[in-house]
């Protein structure tokens, strides 16, 4: 058998220090080691970071869009609006509850999703009979959706607002030049994040819903441990109780104390981490920016991007070899990639059950063999970026059209 391969650089690398690693200790000391009192501190640090009235921090991003889904009463039947690029969890939830995802194509320029194409897809669904419940926007990579849209969407159609965030810690946006800068899930009724080893700050595994509402707040957070009426944490401390009622069958969601004392210092560092992954990517920008085949991701004044990913486009029309191919020669030469997404209506499950067919989502069928996710993250050298970009050059070089 071989060795695996040592990769110069990888696709990430988790920024963790002496500060996270002590306040780990500290808690495996305490005796404290699931939901308490390190939890509930970052509960509340973060909703102050984000703006949130309500902070519940779960095991994972999926179960906060689960919770989200549930509070809002997501039934049997019913139809949400997901974008066709992301991440399988987006969907998942809704099915989770027998109800029908309906798919989004993406814009050209930022993958995120097309409010065009969502409004030509409510209005199809309505006509069809179809009761809309919600919309799930997507924040791809980092940069915020077009809010606007997706209001005027949800008012016209009276939907329920669920973001995905799992890329965006931090990240805002505008309306436009002259309108106030806002956070994500500022203007929605939950905002999931995700704290999951690769993301913006970690916990290694977990996740964080967000709401100013108190009635949804109330849901999730009882809904996040088994339905039970008063939370472990507060049952074993001297204002509790050994009394409790389960109200509703609900889940085993909670984060622990363990993986909260990573966060409460990751979350300390959120602002400076993504000015260093922006640097990165404004190196990618300019490295890349004479290589005709590559189509690098662009700048918007009116967004604060996190820079979770660095997502290129291969001109394919110029190459000899296709993205897999590229992917190959960059994992022999050192570095880590990945692809985000294959799109939703191209995975056999929704095809095969909904009907979905490439045609149905054009944009998103073309970008999806062009793209691919480079390193990003804090402490990225640019001698790091200049060698990523240098390898893709020769690449490119040794396989170009003539």
């Amino acid at each position: 058998m071989h060795a695996p391969l040592l990769l110069k650089i990888p696709f990430h690398r988790a920024e963790i220090g002496e500060e996270e690693i002590a306040e780990v200790v500290a808690t495996l000391r305490s005796g404290w080691l699931t939901t308490g009192p390190k939890t509930k501190q970052f509960e509340a640090d973060f909703a102050a970071y984000v703006g949130a009235k309500h902070a519940i921090a779960l095991n994972s991003a999926t179960a906060a869009l689960h919770l989200a889904v549930e509070a809002i009463g997501l039934q049997r039947g019913e139809s949400v609006l997901v974008p066709t690029m992301t991440f399988a969890a987006t969907a998942e939830i809704v099915r989770y509850f027998d109800a029908k995802p309906i798919l989004v194509d993406c814009h050209e320029d930022d993958f995120n999703l097309d409010c065009n194409h969502a409004r030509a897809q409510a209005a199809a669904a309505i006509a069809r009979g179809e009761k809309l419940r919600a919309i799930l926007p997507v924040h791809y990579g980092g940069r915020v959706v077009d809010m606007a849209g997706v209001r005027a969407l949800a008012k016209d159609f009276d939907l329920r607002v669920i973001e995905d965030a799992a890329h965006c810690c931090p990240a805002q946006y505008r309306d436009n030049a002259s309108a106030p800068w806002k956070s994500v899930g500022a203007q929605s009724d939950v905002c999931c994040y995700s704290f999951y080893a690769n993301k913006c700050i970690t916990t290694g595994e977990g996740g964080m819903a967000c709401t100013d509402n108190d009635a949804l707040a109330e849901r999730m957070r009882i809904m996040s441990l088994h339905g039970i009426s008063k939370d472990a944490w507060k049952r074993f401390t001297s204002e509790g109780s050994w009394a409790y009622e389960i109200i509703a069958p609900g889940y085993k969601y909670n984060l622990t104390d363990i993986a909260a004392s990573i966060g409460l210092h990751q979350l300390k560092k959120a602002d400076r981490l993504r000015v260093e992954r922006e640097h990165v990517a404004k190196a990618y920008q300019q490295r890349l920016a004479d290589i005709p085949e590559i189509i690098a991701p662009g700048n918007d004044a009116n967004r604060i991007h996190s820079w979770h990913l660095f997502v290129i486009r291969l001109r394919l029309d110029h190459l000899t070899i296709d993205r897999a191919q590229v992917i190959d020669l960059l994992r022999e030469a050192g570095i880590g990639t990945s692809v985000h997404w294959m799109p939703l209506h191209l995975h056999p499950y929704y095809r095969d059950n909904y009907g979905y067919q490439p045609a149905d989502f054009p944009v998103a069928t073309r970008l999806f063999p062009e793209i691919i996710s480079l390193p990003i993250f804090p402490g990225m050298s640019d001698h790091d970026v200049a060698f990523v970009c240098d390898t893709l050059a020769t690449i490119v070089a040794q396989h170009r059209q003539s």
